[in-house]
């Protein structure tokens, strides 16, 4: 009988970590996202030594599946990985890769996963806990919000750097052009700028943005709805209290809006000098708009908000 290395066993585990560690770090240096299939994953993130994390995003970019939620997802996922590819801090500790459903499928049916995009954490040593999962619906897509939950489970920080986006200085240097064009257009005449009117629809405006959600959207980077890709239906609405969809914030500025016009026209059929039919008329399209709008806006609240025990008109 012939006596073996115990090292040997050591030794020939270590070369195949530093191979699987070196063609990460290639794969890395072309683009920040490493692609997989199955085969990829079950080498380098199922199968032993490891010792990195990899942050995979699971999603379905192909035009036939027509999730667009998936597309701005990826975008963001896309902003994170390359903030830490060029980071100064960058080390092999951490990779991020992507799995598609049409190109991972039977990766998707060993994780029984039905749903796209999520986020999973997969550990250097052990296998994913409850938390290694990304609570997408919670906390949105944003990348400032991924680099938070990959910091939390990797302990490696990363600061999220955006390319520049001219598109918001630029909107704004337009808007004072044009405001600066009409005072000076009207630079013998401003008496428009002493307008209550002006100022009130201008203020109410700013109002009806804020109280919509919009700061919240933008902190937290929401999808615009979600599309359940077994079913294929839509939710405008999001079903909890902790988060929203961008198309609910539109909807919920709308409902506002028309609420908001209820209460100026039953404030003018009471004030103006108009006489007494056209009066009634406002009268009556100011109730409406003001029961019809709130009980929606009160169904909103009652299924974000379950078990609230009060409606009106709607259920």
């Amino acid at each position: 009988l012939v006596e073996l290395d115990p090292n040997l066993s050591s030794l020939s585990l270590q070369t195949l970590l530093s191979e699987k560690v070196g063609q990460l770090m290639d794969w890395t240096g072309r683009r920040a996202v490493i692609r997989m299939n199955g085969e990829k994953f079950r080498r380098f993130v199922k199968a032993p030594p490891r010792n990195y994390s990899v942050v995979i995003m699971f999603t379905a970019l192909q035009p036939q599946r027509q999730c667009g939620v998936c597309k701005q997802a990826d975008e963001e996922y896309q902003i994170l990985a390359n903030s830490w590819r060029y980071s100064t801090a960058f080390t092999n500790k951490v990779f991020f890769a992507t799995v598609d459903f049409d190109e991972g499928s039977d990766v998707f049916q060993m994780l029984n996963m039905n749903s796209a995009p999520s986020f999973i954490h997969f550990p250097a040593k052990g296998k994913p806990k409850k938390s290694d999962s990304y609570e997408l619906q919670v906390r949105g897509f944003a990348a400032e919000q991924l680099a938070r939950w990959v910091g939390d489970r990797t302990d490696v920080q990363i600061r999220v750097i955006r390319p520049p986006n001219y598109a918001g200085p630029l909107m704004l240097g337009f808007l004072l052009a044009v405001i600066g064009g009409l005072a000076y257009l009207r630079r013998n005449n401003l008496e428009f700028l002493y307008n209550k009117n002006v100022w009130a629809f201008s203020a109410l405006c700013f109002c009806l943005i804020m109280t919509s959600g919009q700061m919240w959207n933008h902190i937290r980077g929401p999808p615009y709805a979600h599309k359940n890709p077994t079913t294929g239906q839509v939710s405008y609405i999001h079903g909890s209290s902790q988060a929203q969809f961008v198309a609910e914030t539109h909807i919920v500025l709308f409902f506002n809006s028309a609420v908001t016009m209820g209460m100026v026209l039953l404030h003018e059929a009471a004030t103006s000098d108009m006489d007494i039919g056209k009066r009634k008329i406002m009268c009556v399209a100011g109730i409406g708009l003001v029961m019809l709008f709130f009980s929606w806006l009160l169904s909103i609240f009652r299924a974000k908000y379950h078990g609230y025990p009060y409606s009106f008109l709607l259920s």
